[in-house]
Formats: C-alpha cells, sequence, structure tokens
C-alpha cells in the first residue's frame, strides 16, 4: 500500500472525527454544520465504497452499441461510485438512527460518534477483492 493508498484509506474517519470534533463549536456555527453535513452526506459511503473498490472496478461499464465514446466507460464509473457514496452514507445514517430511536437512545451525537465508528472499522478492513467472472451458460441449457 502506497502513502497516497493510506492518505485516502484515512480521511472519510479523519473527516469523522473532525466532525465530531466540531460537535464543540457553538450550536448555530455554520463550520460546526457543514463539517457534519459534509461527513454525513459522504464519510461512511466512502469508507463502503472503498471497501468494496477493487471489486466494483472489476466489472466497468460498458457504453451504448451504438455510440462508442472514448471516455464512457471512466465518467460513468465515476458516476457510479459517486452515487453510491452518497446513497450508502445515507442509508447507514437512516439504519443507525432508527436503531438508536428504535432503542429509546437517540441523538445527534450517538448517530455522529457510531457513524464514526463505523466509518473507521470500513477504513481499516481489507479490501474486497474481484471474483471471476461466472461461466456463462448456453441458451436453452439448464442449471
Amino acid at each position: 500500500m502506497t502513502p497516497q493508498d493510506l492518505v485516502m484509506r484515512m480521511l472519510p474517519p479523519f473527516g469523522g472525527w473532525l466532525a465530531l470534533a466540531a460537535l464543540a463549536l457553538p450550536g448555530g456555527s455554520p463550520l460546526r454544520g457543514a463539517a457534519v453535513a459534509v461527513f454525513l452526506a459522504a464519510g461512511p459511503g466512502a469508507a463502503l465504497v472503498g471497501l468494496c473498490g477493487p471489486a466494483l472496478r472489476a466489472r466497468s461499464a460498458r457504453g451504448p452499441v451504438e455510440t462508442r465514446r472514448p471516455g464512457f466507460a471512466r465518467r460513468s464509473d465515476q458516476l457510479e461510485r459517486l452515487m453510491l457514496t452518497v446513497l450508502l452514507s445515507v442509508g447507514a445514517v437512516m439504519v443507525v438512527a432508527t436503531v438508536l430511536i428504535a432503542t429509546h437512545t437517540f441523538s445527534a451525537q450517538r448517530v455522529l460518534l457510531a457513524l464514526t465508528l463505523l466509518t473507521t472499522i470500513a477504513a481499516f478492513c481489507p479490501r474486497l477483492r474481484a471474483s471471476p467472472p461466472m461461466p456463462r451458460t448456453r441458451k436453452g441449457s439448464a442449471l
């Protein structure tokens, strides 16, 4: 692992711990709101997408048959990872908040702490490897 890979891997947990530290700022501070909002929108999802990164890169997007644009696959893969990052982050926020509401222990600080811990654990987990492609069956054959 190169130092650049390590830095990219540790950015989401660092953002979470920075957002937790920003809670010490006054309640109406724009810096506090921005740090928390950016982490909640992208932090957990970035760690989870990074965890699955090699598996996602194994199968790149295929463009439409009619138009063969040269950069389609690269831009499409980047957009896919960006959308996965945001949607996984929103999903993680919803799951953690729902669990804390169900256990009657909900608070914004607890949600942020739980997501920061989840993000830190995901950043330290080994990356998933790409599995070999499944063999194709012929048309009309039974599985």
